[in-house]
């Protein structure tokens, strides 16, 4: 006996099989965001970007979830995936909203707001991969763009748990040791990657360990065990973005930073000393253009054969025209600028008259990496006619720079030579953040005259009257 089969009967069996009545939900879809080209509301730092996910429900817009916030990118990917049903049959309407979330708040307010862009959950899925362009308010279409990448969950629900840390990383920061990130991508089928996990990233630390996390089978390989993974160990300049308001660099508008109340409550006492009131200015641990490479003792107006700058106020404007030119790096050595000052000095203890005394002042944000080099360094200074300053900035912890300072015992180079004498004093800004900046001039050159004095003393060199008086030479940071 033939069985009648109907059109009917070939759709319940083709839903049957497909769990459509069984489940009102087709299926689970993973969703990742990235974007690009985020426009700054804020000139002075870039944005801290975060997505909301908004889906309609009775014609109401609902938050379904947000990324995390990612602070000072204008490109950013997102490493929150969002999980939602996917309904073939039906119109799922979605909004994904920027947001630039700022450092001292987590909400929402209208004035953080950089774009939107809606779409059906049936056209992310159709394609794949969506880009448009963000729309602001009035349904204006900026420069920035967002890219919504889709991936239908297998049925494999299983998770792993993974913990991951790190032994003697490079230190690529400008002032202090590293602070690492671990980001975990999975390599494709076309060869590309995509970001599956970013960690929390750990501050002033080279032996990290990270918290442990679970992702999902599907996120990490697709449930395809043999799938290659990528790991990428990202190290970011210590004093920050000087567009952020975070960084020791940052520059307000109306409020000097922490290196310029130092290097103006220094300097300004030291060029009452220098007659004709020029400052050779150096700095170090950062990419210098043209060509970007690493330097650690380039003059900071850029002009090597010149690096002068005229009055404690010319060392400001160079120093604040220099930021935005180069980028942030590391590692912190301070021996080459000790030896670059110390070479000059040594050319003035050979000349006749051998009256100029040089005064290095250093401002850091932290740890040094060539503690071996710059103890060397300072062993052969202590021989010159010069003394170096340091004033740390910031709240990292300054243990190994206290072991310069000589006032502890004395300091002796890897080799075991010891200073000649005590040339290096080091003070903490932080301990006269609140007191004026005629207590922090006054704790860091205490003790520069007797350095002056004990050096002269020792060349028998006697004082000139005042007539015949040269100037002494005064080099900043």
């Amino acid at each position: 006996m033939k069985k009648h089969i109907s059109a009917n009967n070939i759709y319940e069996s083709a839903a049957n099989s497909l769990g459509l009545f069984s489940s009102p939900c087709l299926t689970k879809v993973e969703l990742r965001v990235a974007c690009k080209g985020i426009s700054d509301r804020d000139a002075l730092s870039k944005p801290d970007p975060c997505v909301v996910l908004k889906m309609q429900s009775h014609g109401q817009w609902l938050e379904v979830d947000r990324t995390e916030v990612i602070r000072s990118s204008i490109n950013p990917t997102f490493s929150k995936v969002f999980t939602v049903d996917f309904y073939f049959e039906e119109v799922q309407r979605l909004r994904f909203e920027l947001y630039d979330i700022s450092s001292s708040h987590n909400g929402i307010k209208e004035a953080d707001f950089l774009g939107a862009v809606e779409c059906t959950l049936g056209q992310i899925v159709s394609q794949r991969k969506l880009s448009r362009s963000l729309l602001k308010q009035g349904s204006s279409a900026g420069k920035s763009s967002i890219t919504i990448i889709a991936e239908e969950l297998s049925g494999n629900g299983d998770y792993v748990e993974l913990s991951f840390s790190a032994r003697k990383l490079d230190d690529k920061d400008f002032f202090s040791k590293s602070d690492p990130f671990l980001e975990i991508f999975r390599v494709n089928d076309d060869a590309t990657h995509q970001l599956v996990h970013r960690t929390e990233t750990i501050m002033n630390n080279l032996n990290p360990v990270w918290k442990t996390f679970k992702v999902s089978v599907n996120s990490l390989c697709s449930g395809d065990h043999d799938r290659k993974l990528k790991v990428a160990i990202d190290f970011t300049a210590s004093n920050g973005d000087p567009r952020n308001s975070c960084s020791l660099h940052y520059i307000h508008p109306y409020q000097p930073n922490e290196y310029l109340k130092a290097l103006v409550a220094v300097g300004e006492i030291c060029q009452d000393y220098d007659s004709d009131k020029m400052f050779p200015a150096f700095g170090f641990g950062a990419r210098i253009p043209p060509d970007f490479k690493v330097s650690h003792d380039f003059a900071v107006n850029f002009n090597e054969d010149n690096p002068e700058c005229a009055g404690i106020q010319g060392v400001v404007e160079a120093y604040q025209n220099c930021l935005p030119k180069i980028q942030l790096y590391g590692p912190t050595n301070i021996a080459p600028i000790i030896q670059k000052v110390a070479s000059s000095a040594s050319r003035e203890m050979h000349a006749k008259e051998a009256m100029q005394y040089f005064i290095l002042l250093i401002l850091t944000d932290g740890v040094i990496t060539d503690m071996a080099d710059t103890r060397e360094a300072i062993v052969h200074a202590s021989h010159l006619p010069m003394s170096v300053i340091i004033v740390g900035v910031g709240n990292a912890d300054f243990g190994d720079m206290q072991m310069l300072d000589g006032d502890d015992g004395i300091l002796r180079s890897p080799k075991g030579e010891p200073v000649l004498r005590d040339i290096v004093q080091f003070v903490p800004f932080r301990n006269f953040k609140h007191a004026s900046p005629a207590a922090l001039a006054k704790s860091v050159l205490a003790e520069v005259p007797n350095q002056v004095v004990d050096y002269y003393n020792s060349k028998a060199i006697k004082p000139k009257c005042a007539s015949d008086y040269e100037s002494s030479r005064t080099f900043g940071p």
